[in-house]
């Protein structure tokens, strides 16, 4: 007993450091470790339908995966084209907003005694009160950059992806030649479990985000508010954030509409409105239905994995967080020593080894 709490001890230990020295090694490896992740993540999603198109309709597999490549490379540029037209727009109304969020301003400042000079624009009021030109001016400059960098981290992935995806065939015929007389078979089921939770996350997210998008746009373009490709597209990145995404999307919707439409207060109304109806309605009802098998992963254990995995690789972290906190719990239900881990990270109590037994069998 000494010697078997001793060795779980010294495990604890190692388990200990070894985070923390991954967690560094993925803050400072980012730019090479996130386009690998991004590309295996969406090898997950692409694979099935390119494992469809050979079974289906005997396409090969390189066939294949050039047709999704250049469909992805067609949205991107369909939806590219959109939204620099769209910011484009933006720009040139920039006048008009400005206006209109003075006289809101002007407004707020009234009720709350807050100071304000006439003989100054908007941003040099709001300087004085929140400091928003240099926040402004640092989101610009950040914006600018991730979209040139965005260009070549793309074609990286995409690179990644296509020979990751010519190679799974092989994967499982390699993996069994690799471990021999080495039981592989739990490690292939770890894998396959992964691959199938992982690629139906994913998968029913994209999805649902699209819907959301959509509606997003369609209930933007119903009372006319300007732009809406831009909101539509906005409800479709952050719907992949769990929890803060659409509500962060919302506001800034419906903060956007009242700018617009001020002083009618109704057409804003109603925006927040769809942005409420549309992610209740299918972040609370459609999506659990779909996505079918829950992740098992505690609410608790997805808002810290947010903060951990946004503060190792930024927003993108912050999109994959639920895919890694996934892969980890899955690895640690099959590792004796670190079920502990996923007995905590899930969402509910494991049933005792009779019950189980016991609901087996029924």
């Amino acid at each position: 007993m000494e010697d078997r709490s001793h060795t779980t001890g010294i495990f604890t230990l190692l388990l200990v450091i070894c985070i923390f020295i991954t967690g560094a090694v993925l803050k400072f490896t980012a730019s090479v470790i996130l386009p690998v992740v991004i590309a295996i993540m969406l090898s997950f999603v692409f694979y099935p339908i390119i494992s469809t198109l050979n079974r289906k309709f005997h396409i090969p597999t390189i066939v294949g995966i050039i047709i999704v490549i250049l469909i992805m490379f067609t949205a991107l540029f369909f939806i590219g084209t959109l939204l620099f037209s769209s910011i484009k727009a933006i720009l040139a109304s920039y006048p008009k907003y400005e206006e209109r969020f003075l006289e809101i301003y002007k407004t707020l400042a009234a009720l709350f005694d807050l100071s304000y000079d006439s003989d100054y624009g908007l941003f040099t009021n709001l300087w004085n009160q929140i400091g928003i030109r240099n926040a402004i001016q640092s989101a610009t400059i950040t914006l600018s950059n991730s979209l040139v960098g965005f260009g070549k981290t793309f074609t990286v992935i995409m690179l990644f992806m296509v020979f990751l995806l010519s190679e799974t065939a092989l994967f499982k015929e390699k993996a069994l030649y690799a471990l021999g007389k080495k039981s592989p078979g739990k490690i292939l089921y770890i894998v396959k479990d992964i691959i199938i939770q992982v690629t139906r996350y994913i998968s029913v997210k994209f999805f649902i985000s699209l819907l959301t998008g959509v509606l997003v746009f369609l209930g933007s373009s119903a009372v006319k508010l300007d732009f809406p490709i831009i909101w539509g597209f906005l409800a479709f990145i952050l719907n992949f954030i769990p929890n803060f995404g659409s509500i962060i999307s919302g506001i800034l919707t419906t903060f956007f509409a009242v700018i617009q439409f001020w002083p009618r207060l109704g057409p804003a109304a109603w925006i927040g409105f769809v942005m409420l109806a549309v992610n209740m309605v299918l972040g609370n009802f459609i999506e659990p239905k779909v996505q079918g098998r829950s992740l098992g992963l505690s609410p608790f254990v997805i808002i810290v994995s947010l903060s951990i995995w946004g503060w190792l690789w930024g927003f993108i972290g912050m999109i994959l967080a639920v895919p890694m906190m996934v892969i980890l719990k899955i690895t640690c239900e099959n590792v004796e020593m670190l079920r502990p881990i996923s007995i905590l990270m899930g969402s509910k109590i494991p049933n005792p080894p009779n019950e189980q037994e016991k609901t087996d069998s029924e």
